[in-house]
């Protein structure tokens, strides 16, 4: 009985180079490359309601919100990954050459149902390793609600939920507020 052959890992720079050609997205796993689906519009719509209401609200700040076209890298002991969040806010920017950062305050995914499992556990433990990471919020898409992780002066994080078209996010680490009027506006549920 002969071994199934194991793909050789690609390497951190054959990725990043292959994502400036490629028409389609890929997350990075320490080697593996996978290719991201594409969302559905009202998953989009709230994405894009992120950036715009973190836009705004960091306009004259130092800190800047990037959207999903921009990756984070996630740096363990023995592998890299890179992942693409929904919406992100970096106070301290990567070079300007870089596809990803590398110091997220803020990181929103909105959830789907079809990577729901990776989103709530791969990649929240993942992003909770981020040392610059403040705070993680995961949009639902079929409801005005928020989950929120915060971290607390011990390191941890807590967990905040918020619903609701009248609740809003208190971003004291941004100086800034989220609003979820505004990160659900014009969503039909």
């Amino acid at each position: 009985m002969s071994a199934l052959r194991q793909p050789a890992p690609i390497s951190v720079e054959d990725y990043l180079e292959g994502e400036l050609v490629s028409e389609v997205k890929h997350e990075y796993l320490g080697g593996e490359v996978h290719a991201m689906a594409g969302a559905s519009n009202q998953h989009n719509e709230i994405a894009g309601n992120s950036y715009l209401a973190f836009g705004t609200a960091l306009r004259g700040k130092p800190c800047r919100p990037f959207n999903s076209d921009t990756k984070v890298r996630v740096q363990f002991f023995n592998h890299t990954r890179f992942y693409y969040p929904d919406a992100m806010v970096v106070c301290h920017k990567n070079h300007a050459q870089d596809q990803w950062q590398d110091r997220p305050v803020v990181i929103v995914e909105v959830l789907s149902e079809s990577t729901r499992r990776i989103d709530l556990a791969e990649k929240r433990e993942a992003y909770l390793t981020i040392p610059s990471l403040m705070v993680l919020i995961l949009a639902e898409p079929d409801e005005p609600a928020l989950t929120v992780h915060r971290r607390q002066p011990d390191g941890g994080f807590a967990r905040e939920d918020y619903s609701g078209l009248d609740a809003v996010v208190p971003l004291p680490e941004i100086e800034a507020s989220f609003p979820l009027a505004e990160v659900y506006e014009g969503v039909e549920f």
